[in-house]
Order: C-alpha cells, then structure tokens, then sequence
C-alpha cells in the first residue's frame, strides 16, 4: 500500500511576512507520490488486462462450447423434426390402414350378417327338407312293402310265363331294359337270343342285338311311332325267328 502523504495548510500571510517568502512545494514528495500512482495504475492495468484475458479466453472457450452446443441442438432438432415427419406419415399410414381395417371390418359384419340370416333361412329350408324327405320315406317304405306284397305274389305267375314264353326281360343300367329269348332256333333251342331296349328318352333305341338283326332301323321306326313296347318284343321274336329260318 502506497504512503499518503499529508500536506500541511499554507499560512499564505505568514509567508507574506517574510522577508523572502517561498513556499515549500515538496517536489520530491510529489514525485514519489506520482511514481506510486503510476506504479499502482500500471499494476492495475497488468491486473485489468490479465483478467481481461483470462475472461476473453474464458468467454472463448464458452462461446465455441455454446455453439458447438447449439450445433447439436441444431442437428438434433433437425433430426427429431426428419423424424417428426417420418412419424406423421407412418400415422397417416396407419390411419389409413385403420380406416381400410375399419371398412373391411364392417363390410365383413355386413356379409356375416347376410350369411347368417341365409344359414337361419337354409336352416329352416333343411328342416322342411328334411320333414319331405321323411314323409317320402315313409311313403317309400309302404310303397315297397306294397310291392314285395305284389311281387310275392306275381313272381311265382311271372317265372311261369316266361318259362312258357321263353322270354325273359330284366332292368340293367339305367333306363335300359334287357330281353333275352330262347327256342327261337327250332334246330338249336338252348341258343339266345337278345337286345337291350334304351328308353332314358323320347325317342327309343336299341344299342345291341344278338344277332344282328338288318331289320332293326325300322322296327325301331314302328315302335317310336306305336310306343307299344309289347307288340315290339314280340316284332324282335319274329324277326330274330325269319334270321334263323330264312338264313337257312
């Protein structure tokens, strides 16, 4: 710490009295005095300008750690705003898909719906289906009992007449009926003779014959005019008869 230097008051008439006044300006004190101002204002400079310094470098060093700081946040904020924009449109996606989940949901409640009210409907059609089929089978079963009734009392009249007649019909396939003949060849009686008769539409036809018969397109001719199958049974016996005789 600098000395202050105190100066005592001038008695401007007392000095005025003296034969020679003058007065002490105490120089040397002065510029001592000067010399520790100067001194103290350069220490304070060194000083200011050293914490100027320090405070610069510190305010640096600061400064580039804030704006490397606000880098990151730049670039962090500009990544969370990419991402922002990737999540709004996987939001968007996804409402749409809802929105298609939704619709399908709801078109498919609209179509469960249908297919119930058609099962309920079909469940009501199989129960009278299944009441019809019932009473047909029921009505089949006395139907069938009817006819074995009839059968065991026609079989026996049935066997008789074709062993008399020698011709013997029987179903084969479907719509097709077989008549087969024997004691047409008076030379030979054991040998048959047979053709099948289709009758699964309008028009009758005869597929086979055993043996050929070259009559047969318009005997064919005749029974599809007369639709008397009999008289057509008994047409074939003849003609297979006139084959064998003729053919001899």
């Amino acid at each position: 710490m600098s000395k202050v230097i105190r100066v005592a008051k001038l008695d401007l008439a007392t000095i005025l009295q003296q034969q020679n006044p003058t007065i002490d300006l105490r120089i040397d004190a002065f510029e001592e005095s000067t010399r520790n101002f100067r001194n103290a204002v350069a220490l304070y400079s060194q000083g200011a300008m050293t914490e100027i310094t320090r405070r610069k470098n510190e305010f640096a060093a600061r400064k580039s750690e804030y704006a490397k700081r606000t880098k990151q946040v730049e670039n962090e904020t500009n990544a969370c705003k990419v991402r922002e924009l990737e999540l709004m449109k996987v939001l968007e996606r996804e409402q749409e898909e809802r929105k298609e989940a939704e619709t399908s949901v709801a078109a498919f409640r609209r179509q469960l719906a249908s297919i119930k009210e058609t099962c309920a409907s079909l469940d009501v059609e199989i129960e009278q289906r299944r009441a019809v089929v019932e009473n047909l089978k029921r009505e089949r079963n006395r139907e069938r009992t009817i006819l074995n009734g009839y059968a065991s009392q026609v079989s026996p009249e049935l066997l008789e007449l074709e062993r008399r007649l020698q011709c013997y019909i029987e179903g084969i396939d479907k719509d097709k009926i077989l008549v087969r003949f024997s004691h047409v060849d008076p030379h030979d009686t054991s040998r048959e003779f047979s053709f099948v008769i289709d009758v699964s539409s309008r028009a009758y036809k005869v597929p086979t014959t055993t043996p050929y018969l070259p009559t047969l397109p318009m005997l064919v001719d005749e029974l599809n005019e007369s639709r008397d199958v009999f008289a057509f049974i008994k047409q074939m016996r003849q003609a297979f008869y006139h084959l064998v005789t003729d053919g001899r």
